[in-house]
């Protein structure tokens, strides 16, 4: 579905330091399990050089999320923590090559996570830079500031833009009219209300590097009917079974409610260290089937239906 380069397969499919650092002297923690992405970073650090010795991580989350977060523990072991604290996002899509723009926040994910464990590493106390009254996304905690940021260093012109660099609407979307309120006002300030041809050359997540291109949009389909829409939901998941039962897994469908579809992962998918990536793929496959965003998400997390 997106053009993902072969760094980014690499480390998806092969992650770096990828597991629990039971040695560790820094840990860093960003994201939410309940909502998206999450990321768990560990450091061993000599307290004698500052040097990062060791870097184990454990992420929650799509394959972007994986691959970044082996890409940044190959790029910081043997550096001292105040050399690691110089890298951006930026340096962390251009060692994976580019991320598409829809993928670009779990480069950021991975900056935050760095800056949190060296942080704690310290004996600092780091937080996320909104205040709690100035939340914009309340399902990614992301607060009008770094809208304004994102809007503003890479170009941003469109609720989906900037959905795909901050996540922020990604999750209930509730916030979509505060979060286009902010963008009309930034783009007011800078006066650029009429949308741009295109993103301010080279642009990525709230740093400056070239994405690679999405490929072209497909015609919208007409809006399928609510039997339809089911038999689509079926069909894709049917379609995806093979691939993870000969992996010694299974999933199926037990629910559909609105833009929640609730699966059940089993046989070695169950307990797999992995498996929201699976649940990721079936994601990126009913959105790729039905031509429009849903949540997959796991039946323990259905909501209970008095009866």
């Amino acid at each position: 579905m997106w053009n993902y380069t072969d760094k980014v397969k690499e480390h998806f499919f092969n992650p770096k330091n990828s597991g629990v650092l039971d040695s560790a002297n820094a840990v860093g923690e960003v994201g939410s399990i309940t909502c998206g992405d999450a990321l768990r970073l560990m450091l061993k650090v000599d307290p004698d050089t500052q040097i990062i010795l060791d870097a184990k991580f454990q992420t929650f989350g799509c394959g972007s999320a994986i691959a970044s977060s082996s890409a940044l523990t190959e790029m910081i072991i043997g550096k001292t923590v105040d050399e690691a604290l110089t890298l951006t996002n930026r340096d962390i899509a251009e060692y994976l090559g580019g991320l598409p723009p829809e993928k670009m926040h779990c480069s950021v994910m991975g900056a935050e996570a760095l800056r949190a464990a060296i942080a704690n590493y310290k004996g600092e106390a780091w937080e996320d830079d909104h205040e709690e009254g100035e939340l914009v996304c309340k399902c990614f905690g992301i607060d009008a500031a770094m809208i304004e940021r994102a809007v503003t260093v890479n170009g941003l012109t469109t609720l989906e833009e900037v959905t795909h660099y901050t996540k922020a609407g990604g999750s209930c979307q509730t916030c979509h009219e505060k979060i286009e309120e902010v963008l009309e006002v930034v783009l007011a300030k800078t006066g650029a209300l009429k949308p741009a041809a295109k993103h301010a050359p080279g642009t990525v997540g709230l740093d400056a590097i070239k994405p690679l291109e999405p490929k072209a949009e497909p015609a919208a389909a007409p809006k399928l009917t609510n039997v339809q829409r089911m038999q689509a939901i079926m069909s894709a998941i049917e379609e995806m079974r093979p691939q993870i039962q000969r992996d010694g897994g299974d999933v199926e469908l037990v629910d559909i409610d609105g833009k929640d579809i609730y699966v059940r992962l089993s046989g070695a998918c169950s307990g797999c260290s992995q498996s929201a990536g699976t649940m990721m793929g079936v994601q990126m496959k009913l959105v790729e089937k039905l031509g429009e965003f849903v949540r997959v998400k796991p039946a323990s997390l259905m909501p209970a239906h008095a009866g």
